[in-house]
């Protein structure tokens, strides 16, 4: 015993430093969370800053579309990237992410000429025609979006230590983006945007005065 002690007073430094660094290591893929180490948690628990210089004003744009429905959507994404030749356990990972987010249907009035509009010399009947209803780019909801599980393989979990963003989830945020605008498609969104446009002209026109008001879409 006295013999193994003094080999290892005599053990070089760097020799030390490597032993110190398995050790990491080998507790890192064992699982071990600080939190199960009463103290080191709060010890040695990170402060956040934001150093972020003020947004810049790049573009005005003016908007001539009428925003008539908003559709909320939620998906379940399972995306999981295999590796050939190897286990799961080694190369793989597996994400489980819950995605909500809105997709907005609007109408462009932008694009309606003067041959759209017709109206009678009485100005009492009002005839307009305008374009359908489009759908617009869905918008995720960083509130009420989460990843509820991640699973990875052991080379991938060494190569988020070396990542400058080893939290990244764009490629399941992109899937549900996806995702919900195949949703918003189904959804009968653009219907509803040109009934309420409807509605909504016709109640303006008819307190100018006119009593008959006719909206087609082409």
């Amino acid at each position: 015993m006295t013999t193994s002690l003094g080999r290892l007073r005599r053990m070089p430094g760097w020799t030390k430093v490597v032993a110190a660094l398995v050790l990491v290591l080998v507790v890192f893929f064992a699982g071990i969370r600080l939190s199960v180490l009463p103290g080191l948690k709060d010890l040695f628990g990170t402060e956040t800053r934001d150093r972020s210089g003020p947004a810049l004003l790049q573009s005005i744009q003016d908007m001539s579309r009428y925003d008539a429905a908003s559709g909320n959507f939620q998906v379940v994404v399972d995306l999981e990237k295999d590796a050939r030749f190897l286990p799961d356990a080694v190369r793989g990972t597996r994400t489980l992410y819950v995605g909500a987010g809105t997709v907005d249907a609007y109408v462009d009035l932008g694009q309606v000429g003067e041959d759209d509009v017709t109206v009678d010399e009485d100005r009492t009947t009002a005839t307009l025609r305008l374009p359908h209803a489009r759908l617009g780019k869905p918008a995720l909801d960083p509130d009420r979006s989460y990843a509820v599980s991640k699973q990875r393989g052991l080379l991938d979990r060494l190569g988020d230590l070396f990542s400058d963003n080893p939290n990244s989830e764009q490629a399941v945020q992109k899937l549900a983006v996806r995702h919900i605008g195949e949703a918003a498609k189904e959804s009968g969104l653009t219907a509803r945007a040109e009934h309420n446009t409807t509605g909504m002209l016709t109640g303006l026109l008819r307190s100018l005065g006119f009593t008959r008001v006719t909206v087609t879409y082409a």
